[in-house]
């Protein structure tokens, strides 16, 4: 078993010496009835395991704190026990993790509290009443408070780690942008010098064979040829080793260009392609998502038909839609003999990505003896619904625990109100005049003397401090004044065989010697 530390055992003291102090000094102050010296000192050592156990098994530390309020009042509002009470049910929220077993020891506690109010009570219905507002207001609701303030900690733990995960995190956002902007050159480079690369090969080629040429330069236009598709091959090696995911989406750039100008500009340069245009229809919006990818597309099929299939017809065709352009571009078979497929087709994978990313499709294969690139695009992006705002998390844990700590506290307001409603009810309309009390003269017939008493007698008579009553006789107490939550001076009226026997002062805790005699002289 783990040894509790100094400071904790300091702790420990400190709250049991709270709990102490209103149970020693509630009586003497005179806000509960006189209690015997061993209650008070067996209360006190309860008051002790209480707070020892508080840290490690709060659960069983509540119902001691519970179990010595129901002893001392049916009503469990007690004075001398009630701060412990409450400090109690809000460890129990703060440091219990499960609410169940709570739960079931504040409707044990109830259960008791009832069947002790029923067996024993004096006025069931008011103790039951404060009863009812105490295990609420002074159990519930502090036990609410600690769960909440339990939750408030651990939410304020959570969140620091996404704190420091959302530090992690934007650390790797900012490490992946690097490499999505080294792949983007990479890609740039790949599609821009790889293709010029291609287009001097085809001018070498054709300058191979011009006529008229000598056996030197046309061996110096050969090397050339075959040193510009080496270099076009090794940047697509080196593309491949830089490039991060083959399947991530290319980032845009502007062509600079139309389709019709990158045509053109590569028929100059000897690659034997054709422009068929889009006729009438509308093409892509010049400068627009549309048209750059399209631009792309049709760069990256030319460049591969002129590595791959040099002398084959190339055509490019458009067709433009109100929805949106498709491009096809298509190749014979090879006349020259090209460079051998690298197997990276990091190129098309990427293009692919792009264009299926902006709602479009991309297709790539054989076409006859040759190849064909198809792509579409649409013309307006789909709109992307707004995306939901997320819920925080534990929203609905708090919006819970504000609603039961709302509840209770309207509940415990409620119930606590009519409870003090019908304590100051019946206290005030148990007050015999000091006046008409001392008119009151032994043996007077009980029907006489009733028609100056109060309508109720108190609820809590004081039988401790009375003197012992005369034989069998009938014993009714009344109070000496209607003031509330201070000990007041009681009159006890004693009736046997119809007539008045005895009538006596029963002094409240805590009174001067002036006021004692004020209300002896009513008793002579």
């Amino acid at each position: 078993m783990q040894r509790r530390g100094p400071a904790s055992l300091a702790r420990g003291a400190l709250l049991w010496a709270a709990f102490a102090v209103p149970a020693l000094t509630a009586d003497r102050v005179g806000l509960n009835e006189p209690r015997p010296g061993w209650q008070q000192a067996a209360g006190v050592v309860v008051l002790a395991v209480a707070a020892a156990l508080a840290r490690r098994v709060p659960l069983a530390s509540f119902g001691l704190a519970a179990a010595l309020s129901l002893a001392a009042a049916p009503s469990l509002f007690t004075v001398s026990y009630g701060p412990a009470l409450g400090v109690c049910a809000l460890l129990l929220g703060l440091r219990a993790g499960r609410a169940r077993p709570a739960v079931a020891c504040f409707a044990a506690v109830g259960c008791a509290g009832t069947a002790r109010i029923v067996l024993t009570g004096v006025d069931p219905a008011p103790e039951w009443l404060v009863m009812t507002g105490t295990l609420l207001f002074g159990c519930v609701f502090p036990w609410l408070g600690g769960r909440y303030w339990r939750q408030s900690r651990a939410l304020a733990e959570a969140g620091w780690l996404r704190a420091a995960r959302l530090e992690d995190e934007a650390r790797f956002a900012e490490e992946r942008a690097r490499l999505r902007e080294r792949a983007r050159i990479a890609q740039d480079m790949h599609d821009s010098l790889g293709h010029e690369l291609s287009l001097i090969a085809l001018r070498a080629g054709a300058l191979q064979v011009a006529p008229g040429l000598g056996d030197e330069h046309r061996a110096a236009a050969a090397d050339l040829r075959a040193a510009a598709a080496d270099a076009t091959d090794r940047l697509h090696r080196i593309i491949g080793v830089l490039r991060e995911d083959d399947d991530e989406p290319v980032p845009l750039a502007p062509a600079g260009e139309t389709l019709e100008q990158l045509v053109a500009r590569a028929a100059e340069s000897g690659l034997p392609v054709r422009w068929e245009p889009a006729g009438r229809d509308p093409a892509a919006e010049p400068g627009g998502v549309a048209e750059r990818l399209l631009h792309r597309v049709v760069r990256e099929a030319l460049t591969n038909a002129a590595r791959h299939a040099p002398g084959a017809p190339v055509v490019v065709a458009v067709t433009g839609r109100a929805a949106g352009t498709s491009v096809t571009v298509t190749n014979g078979r090879a006349t020259q003999d090209g460079s051998p497929p690298s197997g990276g087709g990091s190129g098309l994978l990427g293009l692919r990505a792009a264009v299926t990313s902006v709602g479009g499709e991309l297709e790539a294969g054989p076409h006859g003896e040759g190849f064909r690139v198809r792509a579409y695009v649409p013309g307006q992006q789909p709109a992307l619904a707004p995306a939901r705002p997320a819920r925080a998390p534990f929203t609905h844990a708090r919006r819970r625990v504000a609603v039961a700590l709302g509840t209770a506290a309207g509940v415990g307001v409620v119930l606590v109100g009519a409870a003090f409603g019908w304590y100051a009810y019946a206290e005030t309309h148990s007050v015999l005049d000091p006046a008409a009390y001392a008119r009151l003269r032994l043996g007077a017939p009980a029907a006489e003397v009733e028609r100056v008493l109060p309508e109720r007698d108190v609820n809590d008579p004081p039988h401790e401090r009375a003197p012992a009553p005369p034989g069998e006789a009938d014993c009714r107490y009344y109070r000496a004044s209607g003031e509330l939550f201070v000990s007041v001076d009681h009159f006890r009226l004693c009736f046997d065989a119809g007539r008045l026997v005895a009538k006596d002062v029963v002094p409240g805790v805590g009174l001067s010697g002036e006021g004692r005699e004020e209300n002896e002289e009513f008793a002579r």
